[in-house]
């Protein structure tokens, strides 16, 4: 099988890169929403004020599977498994820290936690040598 034979570090960094246009998908689909676009205009949503701090932790939070898909490939097997839990755990309190009111945001949910426990398996069965390379 494919999969089987890519490195892992790819195999981490290609679900980051796929939890991403998830995330912006979900943001995004939820501008079609009349209601969604009166709570913006009023810098309120679901309640929660909108201050530059709570959209500097937005930043900072979308960062966390961004930086791991350069950082997947380019950090050492040793140093990439443990970077690899510290972002789902911060990736994961980041997609929880809003829970869901409507169906199609469980489903982008879902979706982005059914990757981030793919993440975690990867790097929790992962052997932290690399095999040398073959030689022709």
């Amino acid at each position: 099988m494919l999969v089987d034979a890519l490195d892992t570090r790819i195999k981490l960094s290609a679900l980051c890169l796929f939890i991403l246009p998830n995330i912006v998908f979900g943001d995004i689909d939820q501008f079609a929403l009349k209601s969604h676009l009166e709570m913006l205009l009023t810098g309120t949503y679901n309640g929660i004020v909108i201050t530059d701090e709570l959209m500097l932790f937005g930043a900072v939070m979308v960062r966390v599977p961004i930086g791991m898909v350069p950082l997947s490939v380019l950090l050492s097997p040793t140093a990439c498994r443990p970077a690899t839990f510290v972002a789902a755990i911060l990736a994961t309190a980041g997609m929880l820290s809003n829970a869901p009111t409507a169906l199609d945001d469980v489903f982008h949910l879902m979706v982005q936690l059914a990757a981030m426990v793919w993440i975690v398996r990867l790097a929790w069965v992962w052997q932290a040598t690399t095999p040398a390379p073959a030689h022709p």
